[in-house]
């Protein structure tokens, strides 16, 4: 049988330049590829890019195309992001949790899941979760 190496989520993004930031200045991800920049209203940008973080990869694509985003989400469409939630192993939580709350996030502190999964959880500017985990 095949092995599998790893999976990659492709989330959409309604603002590329705030969800890089926020995922690159809050939680420590860097730009490792990205599609070529383009020129638009809401300033020069890229419609994709994959970040990544120690053994985690997540790509960012863009809802709408350049110069058609509106001004404001619509948020019927981008409700259901709450139902997905991105579980990352990480063995240091402590440590991640210090930092993330360095970083500026108003986050609790590692909380123990009925599962036996000690937990952090973060919420993106796009309403995705991510739920960063160990075993407790």
């Amino acid at each position: 049988m095949a092995t599998l190496a790893s999976v990659t989520p492709l989330l959409q993004v309604f603002d590329m330049p705030r969800a890089v930031e926020f995922y690159c200045a809050k939680l420590g991800f860097e730009v490792v590829d990205h599609s070529p920049e383009i020129e638009a209203a809401e300033g020069r940008y890229f419609d994709w890019c994959c970040l990544r973080r120690d053994g985690a990869q997540v790509m960012l694509n863009t809802a709408y195309d350049a110069g058609e985003r509106p001004a404001e989400r619509d948020e019927a469409r981008w409700a259901g992001h709450a139902h997905t939630v991105l579980f990352v192993g990480c063995p240091e939580l402590d440590a991640l949790h210090a930092e993330l709350c360095a970083r500026g996030l108003a986050i609790a502190p590692p909380q123990t899941s009925y599962y036996g999964m000690r937990q952090i959880e973060v919420t993106d500017p796009d309403g995705y979760q991510l739920c960063f985990q160990c075993p407790a």
